[in-house]
């Protein structure tokens, strides 16, 4: 890792920044609906569809990123490449994307009376798994960063498509609402 990659590295646990994300997240949030009053729903339901299509974006791209740094030698150029590439598309998109998707996507369940529907219960039944997807690849991070990844190219390319099945049976929940 270069010196300038080293500066970008966020400092305390996992645990203390992923908080820190969500205060921040939820106070941002908090503060939009607070300032838009009662026109809110439709620019968070925007906002909304927004951080989806963001973490979308990298839980579709991230395992890509792992398919091609199995091929990398560790310690090479590359390998390290892949690594700045993998916990920055993480970090700085995805953390912050699915934090809040669901801030906001509560907010909305909440002013949108969904919580009682039972296609909600289902939609978020799924986001729970997408989310536990999103845990797997963090840890994934991780391993290719300390040089201990032991899932082969072959595996993540089926993995890759966890999440594509799990957003194409959460949009036709919130679509269609089958029940």
């Amino acid at each position: 890792m270069s010196q300038s990659d080293a500066t970008l590295v966020p400092k305390g646990s996992p645990a203390v920044r992923a908080v820190i994300s969500l205060i921040v997240t939820a106070a941002l949030a908090g503060a939009a609906m607070l300032v838009l009053g009662e026109g809110a729903y439709l620019w968070i339901k925007a906002l909304h569809v927004i951080a989806i299509i963001a973490w979308m974006a990298g839980m579709l791209y991230l395992p890509r990123l792992f398919i091609y740094h199995c091929d990398a030698e560790p310690g090479s150029k590359q390998s390290d490449t892949f690594k700045v590439m993998e916990r920055r598309l993480l970090t700085i998109i995805m953390n912050p994307a699915m934090v809040f998707a669901w801030v906001a996507g509560f907010w909305l369940g909440w002013a949108g009376g969904h919580f009682t529907a039972p296609w909600f219960h289902a939609k978020l039944l799924l986001v729970l798994l997408l989310s536990a997807v999103h845990g797997y690849f963090s840890q994934a991070v991780r391993a290719f960063r300390e040089d201990r990844n032991t899932v082969a190219a072959r595996r993540w390319r089926m993995i890759n498509e966890i999440p594509t099945l799990l957003m194409i049976g959460i949009v036709i929940l919130v679509i269609v609402k089958p029940f």
